[in-house]
């Protein structure tokens, strides 16, 4: 599923980051932040625009529609 599919309040693991329709520059300074493939994350809050907020690696991040649409996440088993 992807990042704006989630739950907020809820915990998931980065699958996969879309760098096709990122591109490389956007996808390199998600990697710079932490969000690659494997990552745990928090997603904090999202609105119905696509805009995401989410905790990786204890760092609050704000993302764009662009972004949370090209992050596939799975929801973390505990």
């Amino acid at each position: 599923m992807k990042l704006y599919e989630g739950k907020s309040g809820n915990f998931y693991t980065v699958e996969a980051v879309n760098q096709e329709k990122l591109g490389d520059k956007r996808t390199g300074r998600l990697k710079a932040l932490g969000v690659v493939e494997g990552t745990g994350l928090l997603l904090l809050n999202k609105k119905k625009s696509g805009t995401a907020a989410i905790k990786v690696r204890g760092t609050r991040l704000a993302l764009g529609k662009e972004y949370s649409e090209s992050i596939e996440i799975l929801p973390l088993e505990k």
